[in-house]
């Protein structure tokens, strides 16, 4: 019985840590609202449905938020190509660290982790908060740093306004040593922005 008990609590975790990654579709690069009707759409919600993004609604987000366009080479400039960057999503499921490179959500906590994310209360239910992080010895200088994610940021509002979603970035509110420790943050990385993604409330 014992033998019994320890295989199935073996398969379990075994299982558990083959599904811990999401390998997401490749990103649809095509499509979408012509620019200068998604720039006349950008906007700042703070009211998010709850109904969950699917995987590619978040592969193609990602990847216009910091994916890789042509070879080495970001959909985002940053200071001497530095790309300095790790974007964190955080969702009911978990949080998760995007490997662009493989297209693949890496689970980095399988704790729901979005209240820590701001104190704004929309924060909790909304499906995604993304969380921008940057390496500080790549890039010591934290006003160009801080410019870098702006560029991430508005691929994220471009993004959401030719799909018809809603979200906000947001830079106060958040405990960022807290959420860096829950997001188990490596050293030398510090966390400038949250952005909050959903479809919009009705």
């Amino acid at each position: 019985m014992k033998r019994t008990t320890l295989f199935a609590g073996l398969l379990m975790i075994s299982a558990t840590a083959f599904a811990q990654n999401i390998k997401l579709p490749a990103p649809q690069q095509n499509g979408g609202k012509p620019l200068m009707e998604a720039l006349s759409q950008r906007k700042s919600a703070r009211e998010f449905d709850a109904k969950a993004l699917s995987e590619q609604t978040l592969s193609n987000l990602l990847w216009a938020a910091y994916g890789f366009n042509r070879d080495g080479m970001r959909t985002v400039p940053s200071a001497n190509n530095k790309q300095e960057f790790e974007v964190y999503a955080v969702t009911e499921k978990g949080a998760y660290l995007y490997n662009a490179k493989e297209n693949t959500l890496e689970l980095v906590s399988d704790k729901d982790l979005r209240s820590q994310t701001g104190k704004q209360g929309f924060v909790t239910t909304a499906p995604l908060n993304l969380v921008f992080a940057y390496d500080t010895k790549a890039m010591p200088d934290e006003k160009v740093a801080y410019a870098d994610c702006g560029f991430i940021s508005q691929n994220v509002y471009l993004y959401c306004a030719s799909e018809g979603l809603a979200t906000v970035v947001r830079g106060g509110g958040i405990s960022k040593e807290d959420l860096a420790k829950a997001i188990g943050l490596k050293d030398g990385y510090a966390i400038v922005f949250s952005q909050t993604v959903g479809y919009p409330k009705k």
